[in-house]
């Protein structure tokens, strides 16, 4: 099958973020004087739910039931806060790429093969990893970024990874998508894209269906085109080296 473009998530697949947002998260709670903690166990199960003002809505509902009502627009705050908590501790150095992406984005784009995001974080988070992991604008890397504060709908819905391929002007055939959770896997295929999952800390003991090639470690292009061409519609492909 052809391969067009290469469409990446960002939290959990580029780097391991999720240690900086729980971080981010608690710190944002902290000086709003509430007495909300997020524990790594706790932020696991969260996880579940994507998208960050999402994740407090369900976090008050089945952990502060008794907590004062909190408005949307509140919510929106503290999230605002909270991103731009995130982005301080992105400059503030510590953050890597996942082994292995650079080499396979760098790769990709020498093939010709073109680069998309297709996120549930928001813009200004994709922005913030871009500058501090490569030291550069996200526009200079990836040709179309598509966030999730960009759709009515996150992961699982299909939202996002639709609107990067109409962004690409592209089918679904002719890509696929890079994901490390459950969430976004499906949300994938429900695009209908090919899907190659990485596991990333907090996704590790999910599972991911019948139809997604999963790797242990960051693949190269050429492992992902043999896979690919190796799956050739089957339905799971166990790519674990």
């Amino acid at each position: 099958m052809t391969l067009s473009a290469l469409i990446f998530d960002v939290d959990g697949t580029l780097a391991e973020t999720e240690e900086l947002h729980r971080q981010a998260f608690n710190e944002t709670f902290a000086e709003a004087g509430m007495d909300w903690h997020w524990s790594q166990e706790l932020y696991g199960r969260l996880l579940k739910t994507t998208g960050g003002k999402e994740r407090m809505h369900a976090y008050h509902h089945s952990h502060k039931p008794t907590w004062p009502v909190i408005t949307r627009e509140q919510i929106a705050e503290l999230h605002r806060v909270k991103t731009l908590r995130y982005g301080e501790l992105l400059d503030g150095g510590g953050l890597e790429l996942r082994p292995g992406i650079a080499p396979l984005i760098e790769q990709a784009r020498q093939d010709g093969i073109r680069l998309a995001i297709a996120t549930t974080t928001s813009r200004a988070n994709v922005d913030a990893l871009c500058r501090a992991c490569w030291g550069s604008e996200p526009e200079r890397i990836f040709e179309v970024i598509a966030a999730g504060d960009e759709v009515p709908n996150k992961k699982p819905a299909p939202d996002v990874y639709l609107l990067a391929l109409a962004r690409l002007g592209l089918t679904a055939n002719e890509c696929i998508a890079i994901e490390d959770s459950r969430n976004g896997v499906f949300s994938a295929i429900e695009a209908g894209l090919r899907v190659h999952v990485i596991p990333s800390t907090y996704t590790a003991g999910e599972q991911f269906g019948d139809s997604a090639i999963i790797w242990q470690s960051i693949p190269t292009l050429e492992e992902i085109a043999q896979a690919d061409q190796n799956c050739h519609g089957r339905r799971h492909a166990n790519a674990m080296r």
